[in-house]
């Protein structure tokens, strides 16, 4: 047995000990220890500021799910990708590039692409990430995380079609004191997380400063060399300063920087026999399809450096009694440097290397008005600068198509491009809510946005067996592709919604808002001298829904209805010419569809010590129109990605006195899915067929919260899943499967001073 799975086993069984102790002595010892246990069982009332207000979340009219620091730690979440785990029709993990892969209610971006929009926004402390590369963000020094579904742009900064995710860090000198967490686990992991926040100067100056470092083996094997595959090496750090001169003014100045360098980049499994040619002698190689997702074979997986920097500032002055200017001023840069070898051999067939530099800048002022009366409202202006440029290209000289009856043809290929993409946007909004009555409030909203964009693509091919990258722009190459292009895209975006408190517990809304994303250039084209803009796409969303708080506040039920009327959806394929066989990767708009579903969130303080959360997402999807090559509607043989019909999970946590001293709790999760297409081909050997996953956790500490340990383990069951694939079927003639993370094993110790 290999070491790695002879450590990770040893830990699970370690684990399941731990939890059948743990578990035996909480019940046997909880009728002794009741009284001790805890108060009152009461739901924590998360405060969230998603209509730019602090308010309860139970009184927003909007489809919004938070999460505080310690719901996260119950999550083992490491990134913000476990939200996966506990927001109704929400897909949420890293692809192929270390990008961001999100989708909520049917909508996002699959593919890792520098000229699309994301269909979901990630905000950092309110600043748009531009790439979804970076985007993956470390959960910690986080005050709290928020999923807002539906289209978002009549309250926030950047305009999002499908919805937002919203990472709040702690302000400097809120939870003052030292938090420090450390660990390890299998496959040689050591994670350490740590905060220190407080007072530099008595009520005008605070300060924090935090750390996260994880590095870990790849979970894969590769058989070339027998090294590991998609390894960590992350660092992240944060700092902050809040100047708070008077009552009515505060200035917070916030550093952030990450760097994740490992010795390898992430390498997909073949769900198909690959085949190429040897170069030299020409003799046929064929690769079988893949037994075991975690053993790999890789020649071109030796890099895959991804690093940003930000800065931001918020000033915030209270005019008087009623009004308020915010600003929020903010600097970002992102470098992406990576070699992924997309056939899964040690043969140069499909070999991709991309260099990417981006840098933003977004400038934001706002106007809150609440005067304590019927009328609460926001209004602002947004200006957002984005600058892109990617070097990258394929190197295939051993690429052999199949032609039918296991006979192949030699198509040697190696192409290099630069894209440089630049975005110039503002936008101008308001938003209000009034209440007619003491229980029936109208709001409503509009936005204007309007965005510039210039694009230049330079496209050369080589001949084959050239260094890989290859010598651009010096004579050793031809020119194929040369665009200049630019165009301007422009929307009004309104939103109108109506609340109705039947009981100070319980109230009913109902909204309708339209979502836009812009169009753009299509960055892999091989159009020779000219390209024409792709269309923005838009949803039409509708949405009615209720929020209850029951039991004397020891339950939370919340419940929705929602359906999605999009068209023009940017879809990323990947095809070959019908004339000359050549590679194609399309982006394209490619008609109309309808998403319509429900879900479901209940949060249940059962007993004294005993907490339970589920979740249930249902989705009715279809394309109702999708052109394909030739102008053909293929939509009767499409399905929708990442949009699985059913998704659900259910968590619960114990807590028991142990002594007088000392509280252990015991941790379970279960998240599930139904069958899903992670391609936009609908491949039915990529699509992922319905699975569950079970993570756990047992601990011990003190009763007051200052140390903890615990020990816990992710996909307890080992279930193998696609999380991403390549249908390259038609170019160059195989399919491919990137796996989620097999079962894993840490034990780790938490203090609060």
């Amino acid at each position: 047995m290999p070491l790695k799975r002879l450590s990770q086993t040893v830990s699970v069984h370690a684990l399941s000990v731990a939890l059948l102790i743990t578990a035996g002595t909480g019940l046997a010892g909880a009728q002794d220890v009741a009284e001790q246990a805890r108060p009152a069982p009461t739901n924590d009332v998360i405060t969230v500021t998603a209509r730019r207000r602090e308010e309860s979340l139970q009184d927003v009219p909007l489809s919004v799910s938070a999460f505080g620091e310690r719901q996260l730690e119950a999550l083992q979440a490491s990134d913000i990708t476990s939200l996966q785990n506990v927001v109704p029709n929400l897909t949420l993990h890293t692809g192929d590039a270390e990008n961001a892969v999100i989708y909520i209610r049917g909508v996002g971006q699959v593919d890792s692409l520098a000229f699309a929009e994301p269909g979901v926004g990630v905000y950092l402390d309110d600043v748009y990430l531009a790439r979804t590369q970076g985007a993956v963000l470390d959960v910690f020094d986080v005050e709290r995380v928020e999923v807002l579904r539906g289209p978002q742009g009549t309250l926030y900064g950047r305009n999002t079609i499908g919805g937002a995710v919203r990472f709040i860090s702690t302000r400097p000198g809120d939870n003052p004191g030292l938090q420090m967490e450390a660990g390890f686990g299998d496959y040689n992991h050591v994670f350490a997380r740590a905060r220190v926040s407080g007072e530099l100067s008595e009520d005008q100056v605070a300060g924090k400063l935090a750390l996260f470092y994880s590095s870990r083996d790849g979970y894969a094997t590769n058989e070339v060399d027998g090294s590991d595959d998609g390894d960590v090496n992350r660092i992240s750090g944060r700092a902050g300063l809040l100047f708070t001169p008077s009552d009515h003014l505060e200035f917070e100045l916030t550093l952030d920087a990450s760097q994740d360098s490992p010795d390898t980049s992430r390498t997909p499994a073949r769900a198909t026999e690959v085949a190429g040619f040897e170069p030299g002698t020409g003799t046929l190689v064929q690769f079988p399809a893949q037994s075991d997702p975690y053993q790999i074979r890789a020649s071109f997986n030796d890099l895959d450096d991804l690093s940003s920097l930000g800065l931001s500032g918020r000033l915030r002055w209270q005019l008087n009694d009623a009004l308020a200017l915010t600003s929020i001023t903010a600097w970002r840069e992102m470098s992406y440097d990576s070699n992924l070898d997309l056939d899964g051999t040690e043969m140069e067939i499909f070999e991709i290397f991309v260099r990417e530099e981006a840098d933003q800048f977004s400038q934001e002022f706002r106007l809150d008005y609440d005067a304590g009366g019927p009328l609460q409202a926001t209004g602002g202006v947004y200006y957002f600068s984005d600058a892109d440029e990617t070097f990258n290209g394929l190197a295939g000289q051993s690429i052999a198509l199949p032609l039918g009856g296991n006979v192949y043809f030699p198509y040697p290929l190696q192409s290099a491009s630069v894209n440089d993409q630049n975005t110039d946007a503002w936008a101008a909004y308001f938003d209000a809510s009034y209440a007619l009555t003491e229980r029936l409030r109208l709001s409503g909203g509009l936005r204007y946005t309007h965005e510039n964009k210039s694009f230049v693509r330079l496209q050369e091919l080589y001949a084959p067996g050239t260094a890989n990258p290859p010598p651009f722009q010096t004579g050793a190459g031809v020119l194929v592709t040369d665009i200049d292009a630019e165009e301007d895209f422009s929307a009004f975006t309104p939103r109108i919604g109506l609340d109705y408190a039947v009981t100070d517990s319980v109230m009913l809304y109902a909204l309708a808002s339209r979502g836009f994303k812009s169009g753009g250039f299509d960055g892999r084209s091989n159009t020779t001298f000219d390209a024409s803009a792709y269309d923005p796409e838009f949803v039409w969303s509708y949405e009615a829904g209720f929020k209850s708080t029951l039991a004397d506040g020891r339950v939370i039920f919340n419940a929705a209805l929602f359906r999605n009327d999009y068209t023009d959806l940017q879809l990323s394929s990947f095809t070959a010419n019908p004339g000359t066989g050549a590679f194609e990767a399309q982006f394209t708009n490619a008609g109309e569809a309808v998403i319509q579903g429900m879900e479901a969130e209940l949060s249940w303080q059962a007993a004294t010590g005993l907490s339970i959360n589920a979740h249930l997402g249902y989705m009715d999807a279809h394309y109702e129109e999708y052109i394909g090559p030739g102008g053909v509607d293929i939509s009767d043989t499409r399905e929708l990605v990442n949009t699985p019909e059913w998704s659900g999970g259910i968590a619960g946590t114990y807590e028991w006195m142990v002594s007088d001293d000392w509280l252990a709790s015991a941790h379970i999760d279960a998240a599930w899915r139904s069958k899903t297409y992670p391609t936009v081909s609908s491949s039915e050997l990529l699509a992922q067929d319905g699975y569950a996953l079970v993570n756990a956790f047992v601990g011990v500490g003190a009763e007051d919260g200052s140390w903890e340990i615990r020990a816990g383990v992710r996909n307890l069951f080992d279930e193998a899943y696609t999380t991403q694939a390549f249908d390259l079927a038609a170019f160059p003639g195989y399919q491919l499967a990137y796996y989620g993370a097999p079962r894993t094993a840490d034990i780790r110790l938490v203090v609060r001073r």
